[in-house]
């Protein structure tokens, strides 16, 4: 019979027990630019549950080959596919209206905004943005993006140390997800930002 942790340390211990199907995840989730999995990924590299190293390249993997998916996506279909969904449709219209001028600072901040992440790869296809510009952008977009974010979790990680010290695993569970309780909140300012800045 499978148990729940009821404790972080339990909760890390199965995580360090099936690390390969963890790194696996953190690909898939990465490729919806998914900060809560990505900083949890941090704070368990803190922890010694996860290599550092491997959680920022699963992540920065995933996140690059799938808007280089969404990118063929939105050169090869443009928007006809989306005919059934009037508002993404619109959306995405108007991020490829935005991409022809600012197509740098959107490739890099795209991933932040929670609205925006899923949508961004196809609007630059259906943009007049070349394959080699947008390879090389997407890439480093996805380096910083998962170095940032990873390294956030894991920055939080050394913080709850010093706080906690010897208080309880318990608490422990309940301060991480209280951190990402904000960090969700954090995501949604932001998508609300970015909505306003597309339908402008």
């Amino acid at each position: 019979m499978l148990l729940l942790p009821t404790d972080l340390a339990s909760f890390l211990d199965i995580i360090r027990q099936n690390g390969e199907i963890v790194y696996s995840l953190m690909f898939t989730y990465a490729s919806s630019h998914s900060l809560l999995f990505a900083l949890f990924g941090g704070y368990a590299s803190y922890s010694g549950t996860l290599n550092l190293g491997g959680v920022i390249v699963a992540c920065w993997a995933g996140s690059f080959f799938s808007d280089v998916i969404r990118f063929w996506i939105g050169k090869r279909f443009g928007v006809r596919w989306l005919n059934r969904f009037p508002k993404v449709q619109r959306i995405v219209q108007s991020a490829a209206q935005m991409a022809k001028r600012q197509y740098v600072w959107m490739i890099l901040l795209h991933r932040y905004p929670h609205g925006v992440r899923g949508l961004a790869g196809f609007a630059y296809g259906i943009s007049n943005l070349s394959w080699p510009k947008f390879l090389v952008l997407n890439f480093i977009a996805a380096g910083i993006w998962a170095g940032v974010v990873v390294s956030a979790g894991y920055a939080f990680g050394g913080v709850s140390e010093k706080v906690l010290n010897d208080a309880s695993s318990s608490f422990g569970m309940v301060m991480l997800v209280v951190f990402f309780g904000l960090s969700w909140l954090l995501g949604k300012k932001l998508e609300a930002v970015a909505d306003q800045n597309l339908v402008a």
